[in-house]
């Protein structure tokens, strides 16, 4: 009798086991589905990546990603912050070797490794070295990202804070003819969005800031946002939604270092 009861124990424990899955990449989705490309262009020598606490859809012709999408939740934003940082910048193997940045690409070229989905949102340690991948980065202009950048990421933790989640679309654009290379490879993009929904308040928009030095950003609807990024960041969200723009908290870049700055939208930059 003994042995037929460890034997049940046995079987349950393995059972349990094997259902505690880490998270389907369709988790890190509004509604599951993915953000979707619309432009064909753009859609050209793309690959999937999911990852513990986000996903990418990775480009081999801009050699970054496309975007990089969260589901975020207060939780994970606690527990990020309870986490040491740790520069574990690696080029992502997953990816062919023409196809993927490397360390090389960025070596002295200016511009900082910049995270679009950012590690002080991953809520343990392996998340958060997964966000170091190359896949997970752009190149970036360091007063971007060091300041008006990281401002706009911690209002969108204190959105997650407020109201409990948030769903995430973060990624480039690429906008004009003159566009730069690192090295002959790595893309650099114009712009840089982060688009955001909150499920609370059944609302929507998106930051986007150019990617050089300055604190001017812009606050845009889903809908212009989609028309200049080519890309349906989230493809379940009603187009009334998509159409409004809620309000999005001022970026404070941490320690002060300067005053963000909305912009109005011109017809054209909604509309391109």
């Amino acid at each position: 009798m003994k042995a037929l009861r460890l034997l049940f124990f046995c079987a349950v424990s393995l059972l349990a086991a094997c259902t505690s899955k880490p998270p389907s990449c369709n988790d890190h989705f509004l509604e599951g589905q993915a953000p979707q490309i619309t432009s064909p262009n753009l859609a050209k020598d793309t690959r999937m990546l999911c990852y513990s606490a986000y996903a990418v859809e990775f480009s081999g012709v801009s050699r970054t990603p496309l975007w990089s999408a969260e589901h975020l939740t207060a939780k994970e934003v606690e527990q990020a912050k309870g986490l040491q940082r740790k520069n574990t910048f690696h080029a992502e193997e997953r990816l062919p070797a023409g196809m993927r940045s490397e360390l090389a690409d960025y070596a002295r070229s200016g511009y900082d490794r910049g995270h679009m989905s950012p590690s002080g949102d991953m809520p343990n340690e392996t998340a958060q070295n997964e966000s170091f991948s190359l896949a997970n980065m752009i190149p970036q202009s360091p007063k971007n990202n060091q300041i008006l950048w990281e401002g706009i990421e911690e209002a969108t933790r204190s959105l997650a804070r407020r109201d409990g989640e948030i769903y995430i679309v973060t990624g480039p654009l690429f906008e004009g003819d003159n566009l730069e290379r690192l090295n002959g490879r790595v893309l650099v993009p114009t712009s840089v969005f982060k688009a955001i929904y909150d499920p609370a308040t059944k609302s929507a928009a998106a930051y986007v800031t150019p990617n050089a030095p300055g604190m001017n950003y812009q606050t845009l609807s889903i809908a212009e946002l989609e028309g200049r990024a080519r890309i349906n960041v989230f493809p379940k969200l009603a187009p009334e939604i998509k159409a409004s723009k809620m309000a999005l908290p001022v970026p404070t870049p941490h320690g002060g270092r300067g005053n963000a700055r909305p912009v109005e939208v011109t017809s054209n930059e909604g509309t391109r």
